[in-house]
């Protein structure tokens, strides 16, 4: 679906000028303001040259950003394949010169004053900033960077031949879904040979990704990219002590409640066995499709935004009339949905591959937190504040998922109580696998030296910890722990994974108190919004009135509530 704009006197995304920044000229410019910011004679006059420097740092990101959408929106686009493997280049160059900016800023004379007019978080940033970077490690930087375009490519082009028909990955979902048991089991076949035959190269790229890694981390003088991978994920505040007895609370907590709704799904189909084709096919009537044409979800998602809230109503109009979204699966455009920012536009973009599945709406929700979040806090003056860390920006997307809820009824019709049933089992259903693939990295991090086969074995190992009721059915390559090998985030964002798991017990606090109070809920939403990344995780959780999932008893405060809701629905009536 194209957008097309709406007001002549916006400026629309097919009117962003895009620009190749120059690597060279860019260093020698950023040399200069470095050099004044560090030789300033005051604080007003370090900050004057700080917002100059952000001017050029603002550029840069912007037009990476804008590369990126446009190279992902069409990966056949020779020339911005072509720019996006420029950047693969140049982005460790700018970090380099990153890496001297937050050095000066945490050495500045009139440092003080700079963290009482920019507050304290910025040089916690900073810090953490320079645990992830050397000049030394440039090149295995490139090379990671190679390998990770690599591997999206790869899945961008896949082409699936099925009864007589062609797919690529997103548009064969609902092929996947199919009321037809022997389809749905074909289709896991055929979509899963895909992997197979694929495995060398994936597991070749993925090898070459752990060993780059692994030459970083030792660059950087820690024992394996653990340390790195956190650090790039600028958590603060949290360890992965800590994240390892979250996971613990998953597994004694939510693994149990995740087992019995397979076994309610299991019961309902009527089936002796559950298979992993049959997961995604979740009533013997269906999964609730949404209602419409892409356009018609467009517009009544106007609708739904303009009655939430003043806020995102402006928010929302803006994005149709700039254009901001791409949202339909076609060939050549890359899996999958995100969200991106470019400042100097103050422009948030939504990405997606709509393909006639109830998960069209859960990624324009999901993404709409997100833009909606970057679109409340574009007053700061530079990046670093524009987006909280990946765990506390998780929060506004899976939150606003829940906030919609009242509005799913133009969408789903009278499929409505089905699609909430199904939303909030999945999201139980989701936090084992979460879990799983965090520690997969953990074990595949702190072990570099694993062949192939033996990353598999760890995967199926973990598998039977998180996932039990798993039955692939006699599909060799999955018995063997390929499925890891489909998750984009283990190949292009490291150690990302986990915050999709915090969010979430963050995400269902919010949806508590929404069913108890909507104005106090929203309240505490807009404000978290508004607070974009000016502080730490725990800090944003506190800000927003939340318990930390580290807590005790937090996993447990939600998981009561949402069972006592999913206990009190008659599923077997879908």
């Amino acid at each position: 679906m194209t957008m097309t704009a709406t007001r002549p006197d916006i400026k629309t995304f097919d009117s962003f000028s895009y620009k190749r920044p120059d690597i060279d000229a860019l260093q020698t410019d950023f040399d200069a303001l470095l050099h004044a910011f560090e030789t300033a004679g005051s604080a007003d006059e370090q900050a004057q040259h700080f917002a100059r420097l952000n001017d050029l740092r603002k550029q840069f990101s912007s037009m990476y950003s804008l590369c990126l959408i446009r190279h992902t929106t069409d990966t056949r686009d020779l020339f911005y394949e072509a720019e996006n493997t420029y950047f693969d280049a140049a982005l460790p160059a700018y970090e380099a010169l990153n890496d001297r900016f937050y050095r000066a800023l945490l050495s500045a004379p009139f440092r003080s004053d700079l963290e009482k007019k920019y507050g304290m978080h910025l040089f916690v940033l900073a810090e953490l900033a320079l645990k992830t970077f050397q000049p030394a490690i440039l090149q295995d930087l490139q090379e990671e960077n190679t390998l990770s375009t690599e591997y999206t490519k790869l899945k961008a082009k896949a082409q699936i031949e099925f009864d007589g028909k062609s797919y690529n990955l997103s548009s064969f979902v609902p092929v996947e879904q199919s009321d037809d048991r022997a389809v749905r089991r074909r289709a896991a076949a055929a979509k899963w040979d895909f992997y197979e035959k694929n495995a060398d190269t994936v597991e070749t790229l993925f090898d070459n990704m752990v060993r780059a890694r692994h030459r970083i981390a030792r660059a950087l003088g820690y024992d394996n990219f653990v340390a790195v991978g956190y650090a790039r994920m600028r958590r603060s505040d949290y360890t992965p002590d800590m994240v390892a007895n979250f996971r613990k609370q998953v597994r004694e907590l939510i693994v149990p409640l995740a087992s019995d709704l397979y076994e309610r799904q299991r019961t309902h189909l009527g089936l002796d066995q559950l298979c992993y084709y049959d997961e995604d096919y979740k009533f013997p009537s269906g999964n609730p499709k949404p209602i419409g044409t892409p356009e018609a979800i467009v517009a009544n998602a106007g609708r739904m935004y303009h009655e939430l809230a003043p806020e995102t109503d402006a928010f929302f109009r803006h994005m149709l009339d700039a254009c901001l979204m791409d949202l339909v699966n076609r060939d050549g455009k890359a899996t999958g949905g995100y969200c991106t920012y470019m400042q100097t536009f103050e422009a948030p973009f939504i990405f997606s591959n709509f393909n006639g599945t109830s998960g069209d709406i859960d990624v324009l929700t999901h993404e709409a937190g997100h833009a909606f979040q970057v679109w409340s806090s574009r007053h700061f003056e530079f990046d670093e504040y524009h987006w909280p860390t990946s765990d506390a920006a998780e929060i506004h997307s899976m939150s606003m998922e829940f906030f919609t809820w009242p509005w799913m009824p133009l969408f789903f019709g009278p499929d409505t109580d089905k699609y909430y049933f199904m939303h909030l089992s999945n999201a139980i259903k989701f936090l084992p696998y979460g879990v799983a693939v965090d520690e997969f990295q953990h074990i595949i991090y702190e072990n570099p030296d694993l062949t192939p086969s033996e990353r598999n074995a760890v995967w199926r190992n973990l598998e039977k910890t998180y996932l039990p009721h798993r039955n692939y059915d006699g599909n060799t390559f999955l018995e063997n722990g390929g499925f890891w090998q489909k998750q984009n985030h283990i190949f292009n964002s490291p150690f990302y994974y986990i915050d999709y798991t915090l969010a979430q017990i963050c995400a269902f606090q919010f949806w508590k108190k929404d069913h108890e109070n909507h104005t106090a809920a929203w309240a505490d939403y807009l404000r978290l919004c508004q607070a974009g990344g000016s502080h730490s995780f725990l800090d944003l959780v506190r800000l927003a009135n939340l318990r930390a999932p580290f807590e005790d008893g937090c996993v447990a405060s939600v998981i009561g509530e949402i069972r006592k809701y999913l206990d009190g629905v008659d599923d077997s009536k879908f």
